[in-house]
Parts: structure tokens; C-alpha cells; sequence
């Protein structure tokens, strides 16, 4: 349904009225999180954002109708508040970020940002949302929407302190009985630092996505210290410079707050990016809550375009 009423709206966008009346100015962050096809895995299938060739399309359709930048550029655009920008990024460090998205991103001559977990390359296990879907995938009695048990148990996992969410999982793990994900599945999921490395050596960008993806918000000050430090440390210590970018995990206005920021800041971070929608408007700039708007499987090059069109409309903060 919701996809539907995207797809009108799109349409309607496209008309030309309607694009003439378009006098957005910023820059339109588009965050992806996995692409390649997502039918083929046990894990939480809501994480791919494209097939290789949805993305190649998306990619063929920005290069016709966008300045695609890099974070550089993201404060000089705004502060001069002229011409509508994109910029991309990739959240968590998944392997086919660097296996699909990579390539193509290359062939077009684009900069993207890939915000890395650093403990799932360190120790590479199943994702707690990925365990999730496993365990609801492979219960003993089969589920008769396994997709939408999917989406309410992750929706729960997300309302926890972080002292509940072992139990959580412990529990899901019992009542399906499905036991606990073996972390050599999740292990294949994972790029290596060798990888992350070749990436930025090839005009991409790497910033921090915590240690372990805990929604911050549900942590102690010093334990969200720990986690930002201990990322920035992973991340100075295998690429040889600073943590200068990060992204909220789960991103959303209730993820962080302004005891995050505050750590971010001491830890020397300039952007951060938060998940709940929007655009960067023009000379409206808060370095440390930057938004950006999902791409999802429903975003054909049409759709893509009237988000250019009108991000105000079809790339709203939630």
C-alpha cells in the first residue's frame, strides 16, 4: 500500500507542471543499506535497497540528472546555497557493498560513503536484526507471514534498553525453535578491512557505525562513548586516519541524542548522519544531524526521479 501511494505520487511529480514548480535547493542524501537479491538470503530481507541492476539503473539516472558529491563538498554546497546535489551512502559494512555496489559506483565515476561496524569486521557474526529474521525463518512451526513476524520483532528489539536485548534474543531463540544463529552464517555477510581499504584507496569514503550497531539512545553515556571511541580506534588503526564521519545506527529522532552528539564531538567528528528522512537544505546546517532519506526496492528510475524533483514531497522527515 505504501509502496503504491509512492508510485502516484511519482507520477504525479513527473508531470511537467509540477516539476517547474520544483525550487528546492541542497543536497538530496540518498542511504542505501544492502543490494543484490535479497530473495536468495535468510537474513532481514527489508535491508536490500536494490537489485544490482535497480542500482545500475539509479546510478545510469543520476548521472543524466544530478551533481553526485562527495561529504568534501557536503558544507561548501550548503553554505552557498545554490544548485540541488546528491550525495550517496551505505550503512553497515555488508560484503555486497563492495562486491555490486562498488563496481558499479566505479564504472560511473562516483563517490559514495560506507559507514562500517567495525566489530562485524573484526568478528564477524549475524547482525541482531539478521538473527532475528534467521530464527523467525527457520522455526520449528512455520510462521504464516514470516516477513511481517519479521518486521514486529525487530520493531520490539528496537524498544529495548540494551541490557534487555541478549534476553530478547534468548528468548525468540527458545520460543522459535530455531536456537541461536551459528555465527559462521553471519560471517559471509561481512567486507574485510582489505576490502574497506581498496575501496577508499578508489575515491570512496569510510566513516564509523558504532562497534557493535547498539541504538545508542538506549545506552549509558560511557557505554556510547565506548562504542564511538572504539570505532574511531578500529577505523584509525586499519585505514590510517581519523573517524571524521559517522551515521547513527538506526538513525531515527529517538536514536541519538544530545549526549551522543556531544561525544561525537570530543571524539572530533564533523558530519553525522542521521536516518529519519529529509533533505540539506540550503543554509539550514547542523553538522552533527545531517538527513537522509531510504531507497528501497520500490524506487524505480521514475521514482528516483521525482525524488530529485521534489524531495520535499517524496523524501520527507518522518
Amino acid at each position: 500500500m505504501i509502496a503504491g501511494k509512492r508510485q502516484m505520487a511519482a507520477a504525479a511529480v513527473n508531470r511537467a507542471p509540477l516539476r517547474r514548480l520544483s525550487g528546492w535547493r541542497g543536497v538530496l542524501i540518498l542511504n542505501y543499506h544492502r543490494v543484490g537479491d535479497a530473495q536468495a538470503s535468510d537474513a532481514d530481507r527489508s535491508l536490500w535497497s536494490a537489485t544490482a541492476e535497480q542500482f545500475d539503473a539509479q546510478l545510469s539516472e543520476l548521472s543524466r540528472q544530478a551533481d553526485v558529491i562527495g561529504p568534501g563538498d557536503l558544507e561548501e554546497v550548503v553554505r552557498r546555497g545554490r544548485g540541488r546535489h546528491v550525495m550517496l551512502t551505505f550503512d553497515d559494512g555488508y560484503r555486497d557493498n563492495y562486491e555490486i555496489a562498488f563496481p558499479l559506483l566505479r564504472a560511473y565515476d562516483m563517490p559514495a560513503t560506507f559507514f562500517l561496524t567495525t566489530g562485524f569486521l573484526d568478528q564477524p557474526r549475524a547482525a541482531w536484526w539478521d538473527e532475528i529474521a534467521w530464527m523467525l525463518r527457520h522455526a520449528k512451526t512455520p510462521l504464516p507471514d514470516v516477513e511481517a513476524a519479521i518486521a514486529l520483532q525487530t520493531t520490539r528489539y528496537k524498544r529495548l534498553v540494551a541490557s534487555q536485548t541478549e534476553r530478547f534474543l534468548d528468548r525468540l531463540a527458545e520460543e522459535t525453535g530455531a536456537g541461536r544463529c551459528d555465527p559462521r552464517i553471519g560471517a559471509r555477510e561481512w567486507m574485510t578491512w582489505d576490502m574497506a581499504r581498496e575501496m577508499r584507496d578508489n575515491g570512496m569514503f569510510i566513516g564509523g557505525h558504532t562497534v557493535d550497531h547498539p541504538i545508542l539512545s538506549s545506552l549509558p553515556a560511557a557505554s556510547q562513548e565506548q562504542q564511538v571511541r572504539g570505532c574511531a580506534a578500529r577505523l584509525e588503526a586499519e585505514l590510517g586516519e581519523p573517524m571524521r564521519l559517522f551515521a547513527y545506527p538506526v538513525g531515527s529522532r529517538q536514536a541519538f541524542t544530545d549526549e551522543t552528539a556531544r561525544i561525537l564531538r570530543r571524539a572530533r567528528v564533523r558530519q553525522a548522519f542521521s536516518f529519519y528522512g529529509g533533505h540539506q537544505r540550503a543554509h539550514a546546517w547542523d553538522p552533527l544531524d545531517i538527513p537522509r532519506t531510504h531507497v528501497g526496492p520500490w524506487c524505480d528510475t521514475r521514482m528516483l526521479r521525482a525524488m530529485l524533483s521534489l524531495p520535499q514531497v517524496l523524501a520527507r522527515a518522518r
